[in-house]
């Protein structure tokens, strides 16, 4: 859950490899950017955002923020990001990942591929993420950059879940608090230089 709004452009290309064709097969069957309006009966749709301030210039956090490797030791349960495809065009990069997750449960730990399309519009500092993760879970995210005087800058995360009804309050508290660290977790990372 780890990882908002239609985005247009074409899928992974077509491959050999198992998590790619995972990504392209989960594309096609949830079209994962689309917000549907009103949600089919059974799922429930909840939002909510969050911000925080980095004494760092906006380019220099907006680079490194949105670079979801910079998040492998920030989020605890992030393992790996394999990206599919990487393109540029027309002032925006649209990358398709998967970010694998290692969820530490008794009696075996549960490894989740969340399946992801992020599109950073590079002139105007802001970036956006639709994914989907097992149990239907879909997260549409949209991730601004705020310059605060010279070398501050204000990241606001405005994060969307949409669940089958019975999970949406645990996707909410559990998204929203990851989240949260996630950014602490940047926050410190990019201040001290460690990024």
């Amino acid at each position: 859950m780890s990882l908002v709004l239609s985005v247009f452009g074409a899928p992974a290309r077509a491959t050999t490899d198992p998590l790619a064709q995972e990504w392209l097969s989960t594309w096609n069957t949830y079209k994962f950017t689309q917000v549907a309006n009103p949600l089919p009966a059974g799922r429930s749709r909840a939002s909510q955002s969050i911000s925080i301030v980095i004494n760092a210039p906006r380019a220099e956090v907006f680079a490194k923020y949105s670079n979801f490797n910079n998040h492998i030791g920030a989020n605890p349960v992030l393992e790996q990001v394999i990206t599919h495809s990487d393109t540029t065009r027309l002032g925006k990069r649209t990358k398709n990942l998967t970010a694998i997750e290692v969820i530490p449960v008794a009696p075996a730990p549960i490894t989740l591929n969340t399946h992801a399309r992020q599109v950073l519009h590079l002139a105007d500092f802001f970036y956006t993420v639709d994914s989907w993760s097992t149990g239907y879970i879909v997260t549409h995210q949209k991730i601004t950059f705020e310059k605060v005087g010279l070398t501050k800058t204000k990241v606001t995360e405005n994060l969307t879940f949409e669940t089958p009804d019975e999970l949406i309050d645990l996707a909410l508290t559990s998204g929203v608090q990851a989240h949260q660290g996630i950014q602490s977790g940047l926050k410190q990372r990019i201040e001290s230089g460690d990024l």
